[in-house]
């Protein structure tokens, strides 16, 4: 199949189960032309000619992923993440928006988890294109990704479950960040951040972790204090993890600088800039709406 036909399959299907959206859905298919990235021609003909063109689409981030006999060892070991957070998670029946979803593979393991209908967002058209590869190598599901960002989202329905993974220490303004999810939920919101653990948020002056767009590194109390603000209920941290370079490195599937070249090479407990080594932790909110209970 190719990708073409795929890109018009999903936006179908999405503008089917969200009918409010198809407007905006026509409006972002565009993105998904030479026109808007230079390089959508190579990532389509590589679609065209799966699995053997698989590399074409590096670097791969989110996985691992198995397409027959090829194994995708991509940066992350996403199922670590996934073990990690499935726990305190019903999905059953969910309607979910995965923001910040990268190529899609949480979505997956969503749908195993009982969610009926996931759609991720994410501006990176590769991990789109990704996506796009993975559904022509693994069968037509309810799980899509359209190129885009939470800003742009149309405010009109509400999904179930809304969740926000590696975003939030990207955000110049976390409140409004959350404030937009929260306004896109109907029941409960998951976040999985960076933190510090220490007493204040960390601000990097420069770079954290060789990572330019970091302006905050909160702490469990402040991610729970914003989630508050921005109307969330019940606000509990479920896990917190150091990341280790077991769980984001580099492979063949992403051949580019990952978490050992961002610490320092004498402590692996501090980043290369002298900050504090990433940890992560994974909170939950639940939603309140007038006339709802429960």
């Amino acid at each position: 199949m190719n990708a073409r036909t795929l890109i018009e399959t999903q936006q179908l299907a999405i503008g089917t189960e969200v009918p409010e959206w198809r407007p905006f859905l026509e409006q972002i298919s565009a993105r998904f032309s030479a026109e808007h990235h230079g390089d959508y021609t190579v990532w389509a003909e590589a679609i065209g000619q799966l699995p053997e063109q698989l590399i074409a689409l590096h670097p791969w981030r989110k996985g691992p992923w198995q397409f027959g006999d090829i194994h995708v060892d991509t940066e992350w070991r996403s199922d670590w993440k996934w073990q990690r957070v499935a726990p305190h998670l019903d999905l059953t029946g969910h309607r979910v928006l995965d923001v910040g979803s990268g190529n899609g593979y949480f979505g997956w393991r969503m749908l195993e988890a009982g969610a009926r209908f996931v759609l991720g967002v994410d501006p990176t058209l590769l991990f789109c294109m990704q996506h796009l590869a993975a559904t022509a190598l693994l069968g037509p599901a309810p799980n899509h990704v359209i190129p885009a960002r939470l800003e742009e989202l149309p405010t009109g329905p509400r999904f179930d479950t809304v969740l926000s993974m590696g975003v939030l220490y990207h955000r110049k303004d976390p409140v409004d960040h959350l404030s937009r999810l929260v306004r896109l939920a109907e029941k409960q919101v998951l976040i999985e951040t960076l933190i510090v653990e220490s007493e204040h948020s960390l601000r990097p002056e420069g770079r954290y972790a060789r990572m330019r767009n970091v302006p905050v590194v909160p702490t469990v109390a402040d991610t729970a204090r914003w989630m508050t603000e921005a109307g969330l209920k019940d606000v509990q941290c479920v896990d917190i993890t150091r990341t280790t370079t077991d769980e984001q490195r580099g492979t063949e599937w992403m051949r580019f600088e990952s978490l050992r070249e961002a610490l320092d090479p004498t402590d692996e407990h501090r980043t290369i800039e002298g900050h504090p080594a990433p940890v992560r932790a994974v909170l939950l909110g639940q939603v309140e709406r007038p006339g709802r209970r429960g």
